[in-house]
């Protein structure tokens, strides 16, 4: 029989009830077929193995690399984690390999403390010379635990995870609101593009600007209240910007995405969306970040973020 002792290499909660286990199995990882599962005896008290595990293309949720077991798992320093704007803070990673090999548009999933069972997806900001930066809300008690780590703290990273905005010849338009700048600010690092920024006044805006600044050609500024730029929502301006660009890349509240797309679809521009969903796995297993496309329900954590504008909001109005 072709039975064996397998050494756990982790055993955690990912969502309510679900756990992800690692095992050290390298003639298993090397052998199994995807759809393949294993019979596991659990206790000597259960006379039958009572749990079977279906293997993926991944095992575990875990890569297979060189016959073993690799999980894209990693410690990762604090350098700094400042608070820029209300309850907003910037946080920068010691991460050299996920600054390396993320895309724009990609995220991480942190383990933030031991006592919280599911970890926390954040949008990647920024890589450079070896850092992550990342920008989040402190709004529930997760955050707010992260808000209080300080420099030489470490992290478990869990990333990178999703997939990215698609690289493209000529000049990006990205749109965002809120939080939605964040992987916006990543996409401007690699592609040539402007920005045009939405907010409800002057603090939530003014921060992003300063970071986009040196990354962009043109920014553009809307805020609710008219404390700067125009007064009104990015789609208010939408209008009145140029008509050069090769396609647009949009984050932030869906209703402002919908109106972006459906702007864009109407000029005949390739539009994506990058969608902000709560998550419990980060990796597909879950369901709980599930939308509607025209291909059917679709998983935000493992077939997005991001989308193709058509894909999810349709083939706009065509007025």
């Amino acid at each position: 029989m072709n039975t064996f002792n397998a050494t756990i290499l982790s055993n955690e909660a990912v969502a309510a009830k679900i756990f992800k286990l690692v095992l050290d199995a390298p003639d298993l990882a090397q052998s199994s077929r995807p759809g393949q599962f294993v019979q596991v005896k659990i206790a000597d008290t259960c006379a039958i193995p009572k749990t079977s595990f279906k293997f993926k293309r991944v095992f575990f949720y875990a890569i297979i690399l060189g016959g073993g077991v690799v999980m894209n798992t990693f410690n990762a320093t604090i350098l700094s984690n400042e608070a820029v704007a209300d309850k907003i803070f910037k946080l920068i990673l010691d991460a050299p390999d996920l600054a390396q090999s993320s895309r724009p548009g990609q995220f991480v999933q942190v383990k933030i403390a031991d006592e919280l069972t599911l970890r926390r997806p954040l949008g990647i900001a920024g890589t450079t010379d070896g850092k992550v930066t990342i920008f989040y809300r402190a709004v529930g008690r997760g955050t707010d635990i992260l808000s209080k780590k300080r420099i030489g703290d470490t992290l478990n990273v869990l990333g990178a995870l999703g997939n990215g905005f698609t690289p493209r010849d000529g000049k990006i338009l990205l749109v965002g609101g809120g939080m939605g700048l964040a992987p916006l600010l990543c996409a401007a690092q690699i592609f040539k593009s402007d920005v045009l920024i939405g907010g409800r006044n002057f603090s939530e805006v003014n921060f992003w600007i300063e970071e986009f600044r040196p990354l962009v050609e043109k920014i553009f500024v809307t805020t609710d209240d008219g404390s700067t730029g125009k007064k009104g929502f990015v789609t208010d301006l939408l209008p009145d910007l140029p008509n050069d660009y090769a396609a647009v890349y949009t984050c932030g509240p869906e209703i402002m995405m919908r109106g972006v797309a459906d702007f864009a679809l109407n000029k005949n521009l390739p539009c994506e969306v990058s969608f902000e969903k709560r998550m419990a796995c980060g990796l597909g297993a879950c369901l709980s970040c599930s939308i509607d496309t025209a291909d059917g329900r679709r998983k935000v954590c493992k077939d997005g973020p991001v989308f193709d504008a058509e894909k999810v909001f349709g083939g706009g109005s065509r007025e």
